[in-house]
């Protein structure tokens, strides 16, 4: 009797449950009424509203434009500004890497699409190498200022590297 008691309360726990569960998935709203979808104040923009017209106007040159550029040049452009923003490498370096045998292996045009259109602050890349060198490594001075323009380390230009040097604390 024991053993049904105490498998029946488990049973029945289980039960509320799986209730809980279904009702937080559902949504756990049985009024019926939906949500309104209608801006709150804190939601209002000051900007002028725009028409559905506008909307699909300008979804339509913004699909142009992609249209106009080959999938692999903008696949590089992405692999570039993802290199640049979390690895801090220079513009030289992660031109190489895109056309690399042992790397990304984009086409060259790819690759010159990539680092012609990418936005990006190379000083403080190169700065951001450089406190990398100085914190784990103790590099001097001079050391990382090599090794940031050097064609076989970071590859950034001399004036990056100096801003780097410059800024190092």
């Amino acid at each position: 009797m024991k053993k049904f008691f105490k498998f029946g309360c488990l049973g029945f726990v289980a039960l509320i449950v799986l209730g809980i569960i279904v009702g937080a998935l559902s949504g756990g709203d049985d009024s019926g009424e939906k949500a309104s979808t209608e801006p709150t104040v804190e939601e209002e923009s000051s900007e002028p509203a725009t028409t559905n017209t506008e909307k699909k106007e300008v979804v339509e040159e913004k699909k142009e434009e992609k249209e106009d550029v080959p999938r692999e040049y903008t696949a590089a452009l992405k692999k570039a500004k993802s290199y640049a923003e979390m690895m801090d490498m220079s513009k030289k370096a992660i031109h190489d890497q895109l056309v690399s045998e042992n790397g990304e292996q984009f086409p060259e045009e790819a690759a010159q699409y990539a680092m012609d259109n990418i936005k990006h602050d190379w000083k403080e890349n190169a700065l951001k190498k450089a406190e990398s060198y100085a914190d784990m490594m103790d590099m001097s001075t001079d050391a990382i200022y090599d090794q940031l323009v050097s064609e076989n380390g970071e590859q950034f230009t001399p004036e990056e590297a100096q801003y780097a040097i410059d800024n190092l604390e």
